[in-house]
């Protein structure tokens, strides 16, 4: 898995409230979660984000309360993948449920910059800042995860008898 895009930062304790504000829970429409996404740290957002992007973070994202419409929201605005420097747990495991990329690399977290372009290799464990020349080692996926991301979250995983 390799993705590519430009980065859309952001800081430490970024919270589902502001992933997703409580406002719009109303819907499970996922084009509309996604025309909020972010719109109460970054109101520009959905007009800046592109199909392939990065989100990179700091430290803790996804905060808060244990609801899968952040990631949702996040997924379907375009975001291909999310590099922090660390997660919230809940969050971790909601985003790998409903397919959205995620990775922990503290090093490129804090290292890469808002509009530099990233290729996330997942499957080697390399994040290379097309920008600044640097690259990082982390993680690479489970070929478990790999698998329901591919699929596009666990239940499509499941269907697909890739996971029993």
């Amino acid at each position: 898995m390799i993705f590519t895009g430009k980065v859309l930062k952001y800081g430490d304790n970024v919270d589902t409230d502001v992933i997703i504000p409580a406002r719009y829970l109303n819907t499970i429409d996922k084009k509309e979660l996604a025309s909020h996404c972010m719109e109460d740290i970054d109101k520009d957002f959905v007009k800046k984000v592109q199909a392939g992007d990065i989100m990179v973070a700091g430290a803790n994202f996804g905060c808060g309360s244990s609801r899968e419409h952040a990631p949702i929201a996040i997924k379907e605005s375009g975001i291909s993948v999310v590099i922090a420097e660390s997660f919230a747990r809940i969050f971790y495991r909601n985003s790998i449920n409903i397919g959205l990329a995620i990775v922990e690399c503290p090093e490129a977290a804090k290292a890469i910059r808002e509009g530099d372009e990233v290729e996330a290799d997942l499957d080697r464990g390399i994040i290379f800042d097309k920008t600044t020349g640097e690259s990082f080692n982390t993680k690479p996926f489970p070929e478990f995860i790999e698998k329901i991301i591919n699929c596009g979250g666990l239940v499509e995983a499941i269907k697909q008898g890739e996971i029993k």
